[in-house]
């Protein structure tokens, strides 16, 4: 099946709908999620999207049939977290309802990722495999090149003029970037 055929784009507060707002649960849902589908899966994850593929890449090596990471960190910062949960506390409501997650909600789920470290298991992937970031990204820009230099053959793809939502500040240089890397390495797709 090609990646034209069929992709699929989990609501991630919907996977947790009635359970705690946690790391531990949104995983555990994802993890479910990426389990529906027989065979080997394509795994694409923006911040927290890159971070659960990233994660769930790491538990089920041979599922994977390819990974792309996008301003993603394979150890989560706990000095940034704690900054940005103070951020996010002085923030409104409503600039949390475009991430489908309550103010409330989202505070908890970044509380519970300060222990989150993949770092001793990026050996286990062997996909290929692409980390993306944002030239202008100084938050995850370094984080985003150490994850490259420790995935074997991992390439990485600064996005020049982005900052973290590359997807939304330079959508079409990112879908160059994507085009590339599926037609390298998916070439059936």
């Amino acid at each position: 099946m090609s990646l034209t055929e069929k992709v699929m784009c989990p609501d991630l507060p919907a996977l947790i709908h009635a359970q705690e707002c946690n790391y531990k649960n949104l995983y555990a849902a994802f993890a479910r999620y990426c389990e529906t589908e027989s065979g080997k899966i394509n795994l694409c994850g923006l911040s927290l999207g890159g971070i659960l593929a990233l994660h769930y890449a790491t538990e089920h090596p041979e599922k994977i049939k390819s990974l792309v990471l996008i301003g993603t960190r394979y150890v989560m910062p706990k000095k940034l977290l704690t900054i940005q949960n103070a951020i996010f506390r002085l923030m409104p409501n409503q600039s949390f309802e475009s991430m489908g997650f309550s103010k409330k909600n989202f505070i908890q789920l970044s509380k519970t990722m300060a222990e989150l470290d993949f770092g001793m298991k990026l050996e286990s992937i062997t996909c290929p495999t692409l980390v993306v970031c944002g030239e202008k990204e100084a938050a995850n820009k370094k984080a985003s090149e150490e994850l490259a230099e420790r995935i074997h053959g991992a390439s990485l793809s600064l996005i020049p003029g982005s900052g973290h939502e590359v997807n939304q500040q330079a959508p079409m240089q990112l879908a160059e970037v994507l085009d590339d890397f599926v037609t390298a390495v998916l070439p059936e797709c």
